[in-house]
């Protein structure tokens, strides 16, 4: 197992940061519980890009450049346009609860996971959908029977779409056709006792995952291989590659509270860490 070398942090004091994403030379990321989409400048500067009044999480581009944000509480996929944010799908009608993480492909489409089941109030677990919108804004179903779809990936060559399943400790992939929909699903990876959150790839081809009950992020081959270890001391939440040559591993850190504790606590955090295998 490959040791890698300590971390470096970024910035700290947040609520409860997610879906990091490197885009345009910055590190962009939604802080659920302040209801800000912020970025990070390469000379360390934060900034706050827009407000989403129902908690933003995960984010994506258009062709365009124009971003896309998932809305949590209201269930729908906003776009920022120059005049601000404007709605693009209400997923109320197919989403059970609350709406979190997405991968948007080269073409615009994004693929939206949910809770499936109220995690805060400890309803028992229930499996959930996995939402396409395509950029006119109209929605549907692609995938059922998933436990927590969470971060997704789209591999290099756009025609595999890789989910983590939190709940069932799995990475599973679909086949992309050429309207967006999915089909062969099978498991890519199962990964032991790590509950995959957030994900990334790698321009070999593994996955980094963020296992917040053990406090850890993993570079996973398809089939299972772990190759790489990073242990934190807070829940790891999600990760993303980036840097100027993409060997940057962008650590999300906090701890998965209800919002009056994360507010209170500010445990959230943003570190750092050079890898070999850029994204």
């Amino acid at each position: 197992m490959n040791k890698l070398a300590q971390t470096e942090k970024i910035v700290e004091g947040l609520a409860f940061p997610e879906a990091p994403r490197w885009h345009d030379g910055a590190l962009w990321f939604s802080d659920f519980f302040t209801h800000k989409v912020h970025r990070i400048q390469p000379g360390g500067a934060l900034e706050t890009v827009v407000e989403v009044a129902g908690q933003p999480s995960g984010l994506g581009w258009l062709p365009d450049g124009r971003l896309l944000v998932v809305s949590m509480q209201d269930r729908r996929l906003l776009r920022l346009d120059p005049d601000g944010l404007v709605p693009v799908a209400d997923l109320a009608a197919l989403a059970p609860s609350l709406c979190n993480d997405m991968v948007v492909d080269r073409h615009g489409r994004a693929y939206i996971g949910n809770f499936g089941f109220d995690m805060f109030n400890k309803e028992p677990v229930q499996s959930t959908v996995l939402i396409l919108v395509t950029p006119d804004g109209k929605a549907r179903v692609v995938a059922d029977e998933l436990l927590f779809p969470n971060g997704c990936v789209i591999t290099p060559d756009g025609l595999t779409l890789i989910v983590a399943e939190t709940f069932g400790r799995r990475l599973t992939a679909f086949d992309i056709a050429v309207d967006g929909s999915l089909s062969g699903r099978r498991v890519w990876a199962e990964c032991g006792e790590a509950s995959p959150d957030g994900i990334c790839i790698d321009a070999e081809g593994a996955v980094w995952i963020a296992s917040p009950p053990t406090s850890e992020f993993l570079r996973i081959q398809e089939g299972g291989h772990i190759t790489a270890r990073i242990a934190v001391q807070n829940q790891a939440i999600a990760c993303a590659l980036g840097g100027l040559d993409r060997r940057t591993l962008y650590l999300v850190t906090g701890r998965v509270s209800k919002a009056p504790r994360a507010l209170a606590e500010r445990n959230g955090r943003i570190e750092s860490i050079l890898v070999d295998v850029p994204g």
